[in-house]
């Protein structure tokens, strides 16, 4: 893999006649969506264009399968949503896969927090489960950025007692999470993935999940091979779907290690990087 990923301008083209590319994976916040969380409005035809190609899309995030089956509502049918990290995978409604956590592992975590919270700490746990996002914090500021990605929530006394199926433990730190609340969660990188997924956010998952994961279960699934996939990020917790992907693509607003790692760049998400680089590939 290049040490420095090839700018947009020099991408080559599928030869006439060559299989081309049959998935496109890509990640919402920072890499589809502008910095507003805006989808952009040329998405739709792209879309309709994909379809009839034969081309799958497939929307790869840390939100919650409710928020990007919400987002896609009207296009949603036969498209796979890789929702929470790679933990919760469905199509048409139905689970395809998921790597639940052991709940022991997000009692300690929500306990976790609230020590973190006893000595100053400005952050929330979101307990993700399959049915719903639950959460104890209840001002506004934090429940607003709760929203934004798990439209699907539910404010309970004490969310060490919620009965579902957990899938992953998110924490929103008003602060930056990679200088302060990953740290601290040390003791938990020991034995499960610890990955920052945001500037604000931090994912707890089993080690055995990730979109990459996700990714490579899909493709053995659908029988298309990392030749034939196109995966655009921007952040940590993309960097495993980038190694799924021959065409993998880091926005050019991304984190440096996400740079480093893609094989290419593409505009930013603020310059409709990934629906230019989808056109610019398969000749939209």
């Amino acid at each position: 893999m290049p040490a420095t990923p090839a700018p947009l301008l020099d991408i080559p083209v599928p030869p006439p006649g060559s299989a081309g590319i049959r998935l496109i994976v890509t990640d919402m916040d920072g890499t589809l969506l502008d910095d507003d969380k805006r989808i952009p409005g040329d998405l739709w035809p792209t879309l309709a264009e994909l379809r009839r190609r034969g081309v799958l899309f497939s929307p790869a995030s840390g939100r919650q399968y409710a928020t990007l089956a919400r987002q896609f509502a009207g296009v949603a049918e036969g498209m796979v949503f890789i929702a929470e990290n790679g933990t919760y995978v469905v199509r048409d409604g139905v689970e395809v896969s998921s790597d639940p956590l052991d709940r022991s592992v997000a009692r300690d975590l929500a306990r976790t927090v609230r020590r973190l919270v006893a000595d100053g700490a400005d952050v929330g746990a979101v307990v993700c489960g399959k049915r719903a996002a639950y959460v104890e914090r209840t001002d506004e500021a934090f429940l607003a950025q709760v929203r934004t990605y798990y439209v699907e929530h539910r404010i309970v006394e004490d969310v060490t007692a919620v009965e579902d199926d957990v899938i992953k433990v998110a924490l929103f730190d008003f602060g930056p999470a990679e200088r302060t609340t990953a740290p601290a969660l040390e003791a938990f990188a020991a034995t499960h993935q610890v990955v920052v997924s945001g500037e604000h956010w931090v994912d707890v998952m089993n080690r055995t999940a990730n979109k990459g994961a996700a990714l490579r279960g899909l493709q053995r699934e659908l029988g298309i091979t990392p030749a034939q996939t196109m995966v655009f990020g921007d952040y940590l917790n993309d960097l495993e779907m980038l190694d799924a992907a021959e065409w993998s693509f880091a926005m050019s607003n991304a984190h440096p290690e996400v740079l480093r790692r893609a094989r290419y760049v593409a505009p930013s998400n603020n310059d409709d990087g990934v629906l230019r680089t989808i056109a610019r590939v398969l000749g939209l």
